[in-house]
């Protein structure tokens, strides 16, 4: 029987599986990946407060989830981008850009606060600021602040129950589309060789 199956359909079918289980087994990477990583997010929150940090490299890990405190020298560019209030509600995050050095530019980006309105906020010159340090996907990360600023509401601080760790679910998809893919082959196979026979 192995003689009579299609060669070039057979080796394009194994090659696609072949590929799916890798992918299978990279995703269970993937996920023990990002369980060490929410596990570092955690054990950062019971951490004493810091000070802001210098923005990492691209390879450094970022101190995401955890207290810190920075002096905002002047503010430099303001903007506001889609946030929630720490009820809950939809609304604006007002986000500053800081520099904090010499002849420096912005090296500090901090939420300063929430609202529902993406005009408010304006006229905050910058200060000491204290919060919590979250992602952000210009700079990498930013300062929520624990108050408001500027007649501002504070912004929810990030959680790490809003990260997914999907990555397990993917590895059985990938694994279930290997075994479909072979079990349909299959079938095709045997439907070909009855009608042969």
């Amino acid at each position: 029987m192995i003689r009579r199956l299609p060669i070039i359909p057979t080796i394009i079918v194994l090659a696609a599986v072949a590929t799916m289980i890798a992918l299978g087994f990279w995703q269970l990477r993937r996920a023990h990946e990002k369980e060490a990583l929410l596990a570092r997010y955690t054990q950062a929150q019971g951490l004493p407060p810091t000070v802001w940090p210098t923005v990492p490299t691209p390879t450094e890990r970022l101190p995401l989830f955890r207290r810190a405190s920075a002096n905002c020298l002047e503010a430099v560019t303001q903007k506001a981008v889609a946030g929630r209030s720490l009820q809950g509600d939809s609304g604006y995050s007002h986000l500053v850009d800081c520099r904090t050095g010499g002849a420096e530019g912005p090296g500090l980006r901090v939420d300063i606060g929430w609202s529902q309105d993406p005009n408010a906020g304006k006229g905050w010159r910058g200060g000491p600021v204290s919060g919590i340090i979250g992602p952000d996907g210009e700079k990498r990360m930013r300062l929520i602040s624990s108050v408001g600023y500027a007649g501002l509401q504070p912004s929810a601080p990030p959680d790490i129950n809003d990260i997914p760790n999907n990555h397990l679910s993917y590895a059985v998809q990938w694994f279930a589309f290997a075994a479909v893919a072979l079990l349909i082959y299959g079938f095709a196979v045997r439907a070909r060789l009855k009608e042969r026979a």
